[in-house]
């Protein structure tokens, strides 16, 4: 083994520090490099929580979704407090200050409550709907790659959730969030035109194996194969609760498919519970 002189060797000081002929401890200091005071990562942020995880004796690890920075991970210290609790609840709307001091470290966040959904929390369908499409987004999204579509979605449902409890109010926009979600991941269905024919006349079904959409026409005998397409993802709008139905349907198969595997597939019970709990409301469970 090569062992390393600790002797300080003239070499090793700057040329213009030799020139000034400095030696010894003074030249030591000022040869060393100056290395950065402030943090190498710092994102503030107006961010949704979307999951917390108890870590050690108190604090917790936070993921949110910020609007140019994507998903991001956290340390809060505290984050356990009777304090911090109700702030740190999925789907609230936070003021999030990241900061990282080298790009391996788990950053520190703090946060500031900025809007409160936990009040949905004590009615049992809305609190469903918050915990998937949260639960989704921390699991399916890859850290830092910024989502600013998904991130204007989300909010957007999770603010249906707080005004409009009635679960139509906001079903739609869940199914839609969820088709926007494998679209901005790459598993994008092509709803445009037929598959079969090449016309957009009448969309109707959707394949289970390209995703892409088929015509009535083309698709009729062969609709036991097929997913049905409701008509509010072709022409906007709200639905009736069998195409709402239909829509959790037809994502839920790519959502398995495509994107939640392994480990990632646990949280398909959360999604597995809303729509159970949203056929028994509607009398079709």
């Amino acid at each position: 083994m090569v062992k390393q002189s600790s002797r300080f060797h003239p070499l090793s000081i700057p040329a213009v520090v030799q020139a000034a002929g400095m030696y010894g401890p003074l030249a030591r200091s000022l040869s060393r490099p100056v290395l950065p005071t402030s943090p190498i990562m710092h994102v503030e942020a107006l961010a949704i929580v979307c999951a917390v995880r108890a870590h050690g004796e108190h604090g917790a690890i936070v993921r949110t979704l910020t609007p140019d920075n994507g998903l991001l991970a956290g340390y809060v210290r505290g984050g356990r407090s009777r304090r911090l609790k109700p702030v740190l609840v999925p789907g609230n709307l936070v003021r999030a200050d990241y900061r990282a001091r080298t790009e391996e470290q788990l950053p520190a966040l703090t946060v500031e409550l900025s809007e409160s959904r936990a009040g949905m929390m004590s009615e049992a369908l809305p609190a469903l709907a918050i915990e998937w499409a949260t639960a989704l987004t921390a699991t399916a999204l890859p850290e830092a790659q910024p989502y600013p579509r998904l991130y204007a979605a989300l909010d957007g449902v999770l603010a249906a959730v707080t005004a409009a409890p009635a679960a139509r109010g906001w079903a739609v926009a869940l199914v839609r969030y969820e088709l926007l979600l494998l679209t901005e991941l790459g598993f994008g269905l092509d709803l445009t035109a037929c598959v079969a024919g090449g016309t957009n006349d009448d969309l109707a079904f959707v394949s289970p194996k390209s995703g892409g959409a088929v015509s009535r026409s083309e698709g009729e005998l062969y609709r036991e194969r097929l997913l049905p397409l409701p008509a509010f993802l072709i022409e906007g709008g709200a639905g009736e609760w069998g195409d709402i139905l239909a829509g959790f349907r037809l994502t839920g198969h790519f959502l398995e498919r495509d994107l939640l595997q392994g480990r990632a597939a646990d949280i398909l019970a959360a999604r597995e519970r809303l729509v159970d709990r949203l056929k028994r409301a509607v009398g079709q469970g």
